[in-house]
C-alpha cells in the first residue's frame, strides 16, 4: 500500500495554496497519489459557503476570503499547524462523515498521547478542551470539501500563535466560543516542538486514515504556475 505523501510548505499566503489546492484537485486522477500539504499562513480570516457577514465583527486590516469549504468564518496564523488532506476518498472507501471523524480522531490522539483530554463534538465539527474552568474551548478547527470525489481543505491546529484575531470573529459562528491553544495547556517543558508537533500529527493521520506511514515529497511543487498572480 503507497504511503500517504506529504508537501511541507512553510509560512504561505492563504489565496495562493487555496488557489493550488483547487487546481490539484481539477488535474489530479485516479493514479494521483493522495498528499497532505503542511504549512502555515499569514494572517488572514477565511469564510466558508455557509459563512454569514455578522460573524466577521472586526476584521481590521487582517484580510477576509471567501473561500469554498464548509462552515464559517475562522482565523489562521503563523504558530497554527494547517494541514490539507488531499485524499481520493472514493478509492479509500472513505464517507465524508468518515473522513471528518478520522481527522478529529488524529487530532485527539495527538493530544491524548500528551496527556490531554480532547473530545469532538456531533453538533459542531473541529477539537475541544476544557480548560482553566472553561468547557468546551476549541483547540482545532476543521473545514473540508469534496469534489470529484477527493478532498481538500483540511484541518487547523492551534499551537503557538497569537489567538487575539480569533476576538475580531465568532469562531466557527459562535459568538463567545472561546479558543485555546497547545502552548496555553502545556507547560513550557513539556511543549513539544513545532516540528515535533506536526510528525505527531502526521503519524496519527496515516493510521487514522488507513495508511501503512507516510513520507516527505517536498521535490513536488504543487501547482503554483497556474495559481500565481
Amino acid at each position: 500500500m503507497t504511503s500517504l505523501q506529504v508537501i511541507q510548505l512553510g509560512l504561505q499566503p492563504y489565496e495562493r495554496i487555496f488557489r493550488a489546492m483547487q487546481r490539484f484537485n481539477d488535474v489530479r486522477d485516479s493514479n494521483s497519489l493522495d498528499q497532505v500539504w503542511l504549512v502555515q499562513h499569514q494572517p488572514v480570516f477565511t469564510q466558508g459557503m455557509a459563512g454569514k457577514a455578522e460573524h466577521i465583527l472586526m476584521p481590521g486590516s487582517i484580510p477576509v476570503v471567501q473561500v469554498d469549504r464548509g462552515g464559517q468564518v475562522t482565523y489562521h496564523g503563523p504558530g497554527q499547524i494547517v494541514a490539507y488532506p488531499l485524499i481520493d476518498i472514493r478509492r479509500r472507501g472513505l464517507g465524508v462523515r468518515q473522513l471528518v471523524s478520522a481527522i478529529e480522531a488524529s487530532i485527539i490522539g495527538v493530544l491524548a498521547g500528551l496527556g490531554i483530554n480532547a473530545y469532538a463534538r456531533p453538533d459542531a465539527p473541529g477539537v475541544y478542551v476544557d480548560i482553566d474552568g472553561v468547557t468546551g474551548a476549541k483547540i482545532a478547527s476543521l473545514g473540508i470539501r469534496i469534489r470529484k470525489g477527493c478532498s481538500y481543505h483540511g484541518l487547523a491546529f492551534n499551537v503557538d500563535m497569537d489567538l487575539s484575531p480569533f476576538q475580531r470573529i465568532n469562531p466557527c459562528g459562535y459568538q463567545g466560543l472561546q479558543m485555546t491553544q497547545l502552548r496555553n495547556i502545556l507547560p513550557l517543558e513539556a511543549l513539544p516542538g513545532f516540528s515535533e508537533t506536526e510528525e505527531l500529527l502526521l503519524d496519527s493521520l496515516a493510521a487514522h486514515l488507513g495508511y501503512p506511514d507516510w513520507q516527505y515529497n517536498n521535490n513536488e511543487t504543487p501547482h503554483w504556475e497556474q495559481c500565481d498572480e
